[in-house]
């Protein structure tokens, strides 16, 4: 069984700083990428950003895009967000998601269905 464990959220002042981390684990497993995703109260789940596991590519929400970075250690097997410039937007759980098959165009990486192993999700609480 593959398990996927986030943590790293938390309550944050307008303006301050997050990083969440998601650690794979269990069996063996194809790594084609991981991401992140994000729902607020009310809200669908969205893409925030994802990084291809075997070049390293990035890519970003526009609403992160600037503030939000994502990075991987593949020697853990884990995958950060670091949260920069929160505002209150950006509160909502955060979830990481691992795809397992080839991403073969760039929008099948902002596709829930896409993702076949997803993390219990952590909250994020940005107070203006």
């Amino acid at each position: 069984q593959l398990a996927l464990v986030e943590s790293g959220g938390g309550l944050v002042q307008a303006g301050g700083s997050l990083r969440l981390s998601c650690a794979a684990s269990g069996r063996t497993f194809s790594r084609y990428a991981m991401s992140w995703f994000r729902q607020a109260p009310g809200k669908e789940r969205e893409f925030v950003a994802t990084i291809n596991w075997s070049s390293g590519n990035t890519y970003y929400a526009d609403s992160v895009k600037g503030r939000f970075t994502i990075s991987s250690e593949n020697a853990k097997n884990t995958v950060y967000l670091q949260m920069n410039s929160l505002n209150p937007e950006d509160t909502a759980v955060y979830y990481c998601a691992l795809g397992t098959r080839p991403f073969l165009t760039l929008s099948s990486y902002f596709t829930r269905e896409r993702y076949e192993y997803w993390g219990q999700g952590t909250q994020v609480t940005v107070s203006s």
